[in-house]
């Protein structure tokens, strides 16, 4: 059997972190007897082909089926007030649904109520997971500890509910993040055909040489999809941004010890996307179509990243402190989202460096 070394390269996890949300590199570790936890794909063979709304209806019912048979007692799902756990919802009658809420509903309430709707449309159980900031940093802890390195903003927010649901009974969480990757619901990186410059510009959340004082390119990465002076942006999306999202969503359960399930995971398109079809504002086509048989004269709402108050947890923080990070950074620059990958890097080194 061949042996895996583990290395050790601070620098660069900092930049992969802070570039992609994680750290890329395999058995690539922060810190000595710290190991990261790098998330894994499921093999593609292992998928199930789908060509229509009636594919998704059919895979979703069938691996509920599955899960239920292999004995979960008690099932739960994370319900936002979005087309796919919506439509999970509607399998799941019965079940327990947990949905976020912020400044008690004050904060994205349109979302929150659609949410509450679609709870009450199929006979969900609702429970609200109430969000403050003193419960993020309580949480951040165990999730970067399981994680070993600092997390996205969704991994605390996340954990709670996975602890507020054990605490049901609840035994295996469902969730929806799979269908954005899957069925084209990344719009605006799909909304045009690349150069290659361009993309690293866009794609990169903050670029490491900006605000460290040592850090690595992460040019080698797009370079493995460069195709000319364009870049197989579908790839690169297909295998990056899938590694970094369903990474986060398996640490914070995982750190939480509760299972979870993902049916849009399991899901791979028969036939290559439709692209001019999803810059019209048709994105995830196939989703939409079987939203509205599920739920017939509601509208299909529009697409929202999970809720979260990073813009107001940061509008007053004043930037990164520690050795690492250059002097004098210009926070203005940076979005609230920018602000918490600096922050939870720099609360990550204060506890373990």
């Amino acid at each position: 059997m061949e042996r895996i070394t583990e290395m050790v390269n601070k620098i660069y996890c900092m930049s992969s972190y802070l570039g992609l949300r994680y750290v890329e590199k395999e058995n690539m570790n922060f810190f000595e007897n710290l190991k990261y936890k790098r998330p894994h794909l499921l093999p593609e063979e292992e998928k199930i082909v789908i060509y229509t709304q009636d594919d998704i209806h059919n895979a979703i019912r069938k691996q509920l089926e599955m899960v239920q048979n292999l004995g979960y007692q008690k099932l739960g799902i994370l319900l936002s007030g979005g087309m796919d756990s919506a439509i999970l919802a509607s399998y799941l009658t019965g079940s327990e649904a947990y949905t976020f809420r912020f400044q008690n509903g004050d904060y994205q309430r349109e979302e929150l109520r659609r949410a509450e709707y679609y709870a009450q449309y199929y006979g969900l159980h609702l429970h609200y997971v109430d969000i403050s900031w003193d419960k993020m940093c309580k949480n951040l802890i165990p999730v970067m500890q399981a994680k070993g390195g600092p997390v996205h903003s969704i991994e605390p927010q996340i954990y709670q509910a996975a602890v507020q649901a054990k605490e049901d009974d609840v035994d295996l969480m469902i969730i929806g993040d799979g269908s954005d990757y899957v069925f084209g619901g990344m719009d605006s990186l799909l909304s045009q055909d690349w150069t290659f410059d361009a993309f690293v510009n866009r794609y990169l959340y903050i670029e490491p040489s900006e605000v460290l004082k040592e850090s690595e390119s992460l040019q080698y990465l797009f370079e493995r999809y460069r195709d000319g002076d364009r870049i197989d942006f579908l790839s690169f999306l297909d295998v990056v941004t899938t590694e970094e999202s369903y990474g986060s969503y398996a640490n914070a359960f995982e750190a939480a010890k509760l299972n979870y399930f993902d049916p849009y995971e399991r899901m791979k398109m028969a036939e290559p996307l439709d692209l001019k079809r999803v810059r019209s504002g048709d994105s995830k086509y196939l989703v939409r179509e079987l939203f509205s048989r599920r739920y017939p004269n509601v509208p299909v709402p529009e697409k929202l990243p999970m809720p979260r108050m990073v813009d107001e947890y940061f509008k007053n923080w004043e930037g990164p402190k520690r050795k690492e990070f250059k002097e004098n950074i210009d926070i203005s620059r940076y979005s609230g989202n920018q602000r918490w990958l600096l922050w939870c890097l720099q609360q990550f080194l204060d506890i373990y460096d």
